[in-house]
């Protein structure tokens, strides 16, 4: 039954992307406004396919910790699924970092160029950092927040990467607050799976961090100690030193 929600799922995903994906297109005349709201509708259509098709709800913690400030996002990566539940549902317009080549995909490229998030050119090497800069900051100032992911791929459930200081870094720089977010989404859509399996998602977001004062090194590792310690709150099955905690009742 689960492989066949999955390929339901699939179809879902696939009908409904070419759509939007054309959509995009024919509203890129809009105000960059729209076109956002427009184009994230695809995502929040997914996360509701998920859980209509699959049985993959969700339940957020700690909302109240976003600020009214500009924000660098840095969030726990297990699957697709934050990537599309958090451009969908964060309150402000979020842009990712990601490489230049992503607009040549069809339908999902096109879209995401439309976006005007921040694409980099990798071959620049070192000087790519920099781009990362120079359009966070602007698209800090414009009300928008930047989101990324410091483990840099996606981590099985109970498993940590290596938190790279980038994303505490684009945020000294440009003296942005660091919101951290936990998620256990890799139990219900995991890495490189076909299958999706029906369940509950906490997201759980961290109080805000000022990185005024901070050096990166000091911010990326209170960001890591919270995620990771938050992990431990979601799954204290998947850690030996692991504690339950009281949850949310899921939406």
């Amino acid at each position: 039954m689960a492989w066949l929600r999955s390929a339901l799922y699939a179809v879902f995903l696939l009908v409904t992307v070419i759509p939007f994906a054309l959509g995009s297109v024919l509203w890129s005349p809009l105000p960059l406004s729209w076109r956002y709201r427009l184009t994230v509708g695809w995502p929040r259509l997914a996360v509701w396919g998920a859980r209509f098709i699959v049985g993959i709800r969700w339940q957020i913690k700690g909302w109240e910790n976003l600020p009214d400030k500009p924000v660098v996002i840095l969030s726990k990566h297990q699957s697709a699924w934050e990537t599309m539940f958090l451009i969908a549902w964060m309150p402000r317009e979020l842009c990712f970092v990601y490489k230049r080549e992503l607009h040549w995909v069809p339908f999902f490229g096109w879209g995401l160029a439309l976006l005007k998030m921040i694409s980099i050119n990798r071959k620049k090497g070192s000087d790519s950092f920099e781009q990362v800069v120079a359009q966070g900051r602007e698209k800090l100032a414009a009300g928008r927040w930047m989101i990324m992911f410091p483990e840099g791929t996606r981590i099985a459930p109970g498993k940590a990467g290596k938190y790279k200081s980038g994303g505490a870094r684009v945020a000294v720089r440009t003296g942005a607050w660091v919101v951290p977010i936990a998620h256990n989404a890799g139990e219900c859509w995991p890495r490189n799976a076909f299958v999706k399996r029906p369940g509950v998602i906490t997201v759980s977001i961290g109080p805000a961090i000022n990185s005024e004062g901070l050096t990166a090194d000091a911010l990326n590792r209170q960001v890591e100690a919270w995620i990771e310690g938050e992990m431990r709150v979601l799954n204290p099955e998947r850690y030996k030193d692991g504690r339950p905690s009281e949850r949310p009742s899921p939406r």
